[in-house]
């Protein structure tokens, strides 16, 4: 049935959009448009693709093209990180549980029992460093592993697939996500016309952009999401054989996410909510902990796949390939020094050691080299290994010589290999080295991308309909909210008409949020899509653990409260594993009804109930009068039913809640019923969203 959209909403003239190879989508110019260039005037036929060595092959370090973009970007801002700039970091360690002896010769995959030092970085994408915690964002998930072989760096994202398939785009991406250069604004966010723009003539962003405006952006803990190496690596074993192996983390805690309210309200109490939670967490001996999973499968399993592994826009849904825990990882020491280590902490994903190999991804191929160049630019010198938290704890030894800030001393007249001068001059290893995947690579070099590359809807319809139909709703809110904030009509009308190949009532939902009377047509696409087996894996209500560890509860409290039942919640929500803080509307010291005094952890106007998983209030009713009379008060109530937590009330809390013209319902628990009220507590109320907010 042809589709066509309302005549206020036609999108004015753009160039024609031509399908290529592999179904990376070209925007053909016009006579009055200019020629895009390299900076020494050279035309640039694609700018899409990187040069490989075939279709399916690695990148060629011929690319002069793809260099200077990359060069270029990396250099662009000095010395804060162009991307993942507000990022937070501890000590820990590795410990091998399970060996993957038959896989690989790495011994920090090979040694059961050891516990390998580490440095983990957390970060979000798009903020500078001054930015707040909890914008709807990805994070960053970067391990430094510190093994008897070298430094592995582990640098991937807490989502496992990403927005281009090829490195070259990396720049396009980033300046479009970025502050619209014109303005400076807006800072961490992708609701404005700059990245939509670029995502709607970018259908192989598809699958991220369901995941980027799912709940798992929203994290309500660092120590509670997941980490992915995004790419296939390879595992070389001692005969040379190589299998194919994705990355994953595991937090003990289980996932947990904020609501978009929510999550806009925390960056105004507290900017540092995420930093803030992670470093307490650590200083209280509450170590954050993480399994660490893999997936191994061969070449020959891999050709089985309905999709590619090597496009980084695509996962393998673990129904298809099971994750196998093989360790863990646990955090424990905050940094000295935040800038020294934090700051200074450089991850290379070409930081590898013997048994770890790469995969021909062309998006892993060009961080390859962009890593390391951003690093030479950030920290100013080829040296910055030999900063203290960039060093390997394992001995070390080449002939680079002088350079900025070279620290080291080397002695002696031979700075070379191989030398007959020096008996003590460090040399290759044949046998104990690094050695590359033996793997055969033929076919013509060229700029174009594989035809398996070219289905860029499946994994993002999977990834919709296998989510809980609260999630795809606050996925569908997402949308309108993202593209409400879209100046351009057509490019809001594009969007919906990518939405209609990801499902048609998802578009429907958006469509209907933004005011747009009839569907757009749906674009042509190079591959039909496919209806995948759904993945319950991909959800994360799903995957919540019902439980109060790592949680924290506000007790709100008054002169006049009730001493024994402020006991009973404190010792049944910490029993429970909870953090409790008592909030008053003064700061100091609360005279209870039996005349006890109680320390006053946090001053009400400055501690919204935002900050907590749930809440309990209880107050004598002349208390709760005064308080109904205070806005803070009624926010604080109104906030915890509105984001859906439990509340445990008194009469005096009953009645607060009856001035703040919050309703009462399963989830407002009598606080004599303290079993109901924990048990609640570990979860949110999620039969109660539907009472207190429109979504899509």
């Amino acid at each position: 049935m042809a589709q066509t959209s309302t005549t206020d909403l036609t999108a004015p003239e753009v160039p024609p959009i031509a399908i290529g190879n592999g179904g990376e989508w070209h925007q053909s110019a016009t006579a009055d448009q200019p020629t895009l260039t390299t900076n020494q005037g050279l035309p640039i036929a694609d700018n899409q693709n990187s040069l490989r060595a075939n279709p399916k092959g690695p990148t060629l370090l011929e690319d002069f093209i793809l260099r200077e973009k990359i060069t270029h970007f990396d250099h662009e801002r000095i010395p804060e990180r162009i991307v993942h700039a507000r990022g937070t970091g501890a000590h820990g360690f590795f410990e091998l549980t399970h060996s993957l002896a038959n896989y690989t010769i790495a011994k920090v995959l090979t040694e059961v029992g050891v516990q390998t030092p580490l440095f983990t970085r957390i970060s979000t994408v798009a903020g500078g460093s001054g930015s707040a915690d909890t914008p709807r964002d990805v994070r960053g998930f970067a391990v430094k592993f510190y093994t008897k072989e070298g430094n592995w760096d582990l640098v991937g994202n807490n989502i496992p697939v990403f927005f281009i398939q090829d490195a070259i785009k990396f720049p396009d991406l980033i300046h479009a996500v970025k502050m619209e250069p014109d303005r400076g604004f807006p800072q961490a966010a992708t609701a404005h016309d700059t990245f939509w723009d670029f995502i709607s003539l970018t259908p192989e962003a598809m699958h991220m952009v369901m995941w980027i405006m799912s709940d798992r952006t929203l994290p309500r803990s660092l120590r509670m999401i997941e980490g992915f190496g995004v790419h296939s690596f390879r595992l070389i074993n001692a005969n040379g054989e190589s299998t194919f192996v994705k990355f994953h983390w595991r937090p003990k805690l289980g996932l947990q996410s904020m609501l978009w309210d929510e999550a806009v309200k925390i960056a105004g109490a507290d900017a540092d909510f995420h930093r803030r939670d992670l470093f307490e967490a650590i200083s209280a001996g509450d170590f954050p902990e993480w399994d660490f999973a893999v997936q191994l499968f061969t070449q020959a399993q891999a050709d089985t796949f309905p999709f590619d592994h090597l496009d980084a826009t695509k996962l393998i849904p673990e129904e298809l390939v099971p994750l196998q825990v093989i360790g863990r990882m646990m955090l424990n020491r905050w940094p000295d020094n935040f800038f020294a280590e934090t700051e200074q902490v450089a991850f290379c994903p070409s930081h590898v050691v013997p048994g770890i190999d790469f995969s021909n991804d062309p998006l892993l191929q060009g961080r390859l080299f962009s890593y390391l160049d951003t690093q030479l630019s950030r920290l100013g010198s080829a040296n910055f290994h030999q900063i203290p938290v960039n060093a390997p704890q394992c001995p070390f030894a080449n002939h680079q010589r002088d350079g900025h800030m070279q620290m080291a001393q080397p002695t002696g007249r031979v700075a070379y290999e191989p030398n007959t001068l020096a008996a003590d001059s460090p040399h290759e290893q044949p046998a104990l080295g690094f050695h590359s995947a033996e793997v055969g690579e033929t076919g013509a070099k060229g700029r174009i991308r594989a035809e398996s590359f070219a289905d860029h809807y499946s994994q993002a319809r999977q990834f919709y309909l296998s989510q809980s139909a609260y999630e795809q709703a606050h996925l569908a809110s997402a949308l309108v909210f993202e593209l409400s904030k879209v100046e351009h009509p057509h490019i809001r009308v594009a969007m919906v008409g990518h939405l209609r190949h990801i499902n048609e009532n998802l578009a429907i939902r958006v469509a209907s949020g933004l005011g747009i009377k009839e569907l757009p047509p749906a674009p042509l696409v190079a591959m039909a899509v496919q209806d995948l087996e759904l993945s319950p894996a991909l959800q994360l209500i799903g995957k919540m653990k019902a439980t109060l560890e790592g949680r924290a509860v506000a007790i709100l409290i008054a002169d006049g409260s009730d001493a024994a039942s402020i006991v009973a919640v404190k010792k049944a929500v910490t029993a429970a594993g909870a953090k409790v803080k008592m909030v008053a509307a003064k700061i100091g010291n609360a005279i209870l009804a039996d005349g006890s005094v109680l320390p006053v952890d946090s001053q009400l106007a400055g501690t919204p109930s935002v900050l907590f998983d749930a809440v309990a209030v209880i107050l004598s009713e002349e208390a709760a009068t005064l308080l109904g009379k205070e806005a803070a008060a009624i926010d604080f109530v109104r906030d915890a039913f509105g984001h859906l937590k439990a509340i445990a009330v008194d009469k005096g809390g009953a009645a607060l809640l009856k001035l703040a013209g919050t309703q009462q319902d399963a989830g407002v628990i009598a606080i004599d019923i303290l079993g109901s009220f924990v048990t609640a507590a570990k979860t949110r109320q999620w039969g109660r969203e539907a009472g207190v907010r429109g979504l899509a």
